[in-house]
């Protein structure tokens, strides 16, 4: 779950942060297997997403937008969870398509790397998520080819778990697993892409800090930071040699993403590895500052 709160200046195309926030609620769990959303789960959502509606109203926000991504749209409540949320806070709830998640995705990436005139290259933005993964292929800041797989982070930590210290043999089988859906699942388009990758979402910003050693997270820093596979090598090394309550006692790494990083680490290698990419660009913005574009314009 994540919160953005900022005012938008008249007739500009930049704004001032107000307030920031995120929190791993792990709407999936248990998804994949049922098909549903899990009580528990829709519980700490719903609470969290209600909490942030009245930060946002205390913060005198004159607009709220939620979205709602892979877990809604594809649990069979999804609508009635939606529906529940908007009876709960007064604001209206969207569930977007996974083409509709991209693209969002796309506008706040290449709103925060480059701000300006259109990258000279193409880009490749990968979204690593709890219930999907989307790759964006974009050229002259419009999208070519979008893909939404259902390859999340959290089915992959229920079916591979890594409570202990990393059983590699485990984690080599879960890579080929990834490896074998990328390749099978994505499109020529992307598979044959030779510009810049970038990631965004939780995976990706967390590998930065951490390679940053960072002991407070500073999106600023964050932002546009180089990842080389050999360094992400070495961080799923360190990673790996940790118990679950040792990675979430890491700064910039937070409790409830302690057993998802290293699913998330496989879905970056593994793509790196597919499309020979020696580095990752990573992107602090993402989904929410996309919305955030769309309502500004």
């Amino acid at each position: 779950m994540r919160l953005l709160v900022a005012d938008v200046e008249p007739g500009s195309h930049g704004w001032r942060v107000v307030e920031a926030d995120q929190r791993v609620t792990r709407l999936g769990e248990g998804l994949a297997a049922s098909g549903r959303l899990g009580e528990a789960p829709a519980e700490r959502t719903a609470a969290a997403v209600s909490e942030y509606v009245a930060r946002a109203r205390r913060a005198a926000a004159q607009r709220v937008a939620i979205v709602a991504t892979s877990a809604v749209r594809e649990a069979g409540i999804g609508r009635e969870f939606a529906a529940a949320i908007e009876r709960a806070t007064g604001e209206q709830v969207t569930i977007v398509s996974g083409d509709e998640e991209a693209t969002l995705t796309l506008a706040g990436v290449l709103g925060g790397l480059d701000g300006g005139p259109a990258p000279p290259t193409a880009t490749l933005v990968v979204d690593i998520g709890g219930g999907s993964t989307e790759y964006i292929l974009a050229r002259d800041r419009e999208p070519v080819t979008t893909t939404s797989l259902r390859l999340g982070v959290v089915d992959l930590a229920e079916r591979f778990p890594f409570r202990g210290t990393v059983d590699w043999p485990r984690y080599r089988a879960m890579q080929a697993e990834i490896a074998g859906r990328l390749a099978a699942e994505l499109p020529s388009e992307i598979l044959a892409h030779s510009g810049r990758l970038v990631g965004t979402a939780g995976t990706a910003t967390t590998l930065a800090a951490l390679d940053l050693g960072l002991h407070q997270y500073d999106p600023g820093r964050v932002q546009g930071h180089v990842l080389a596979s050999d360094a992400i090598e070495r961080l799923l090394i360190r990673l790996g040699a940790l118990t679950v309550a040792e990675r979430g006692a890491l700064p910039c790494l937070e409790p409830g993403r302690a057993d998802l990083i290293v699913a998330g680490t496989g879905v970056v290698l593994a793509t790196m590895d597919l499309i020979a990419a020696g580095q990752l660009i990573v992107s602090d913005w993402g989904l929410r500052e996309g919305m955030l574009i769309r309502l500004a314009s």
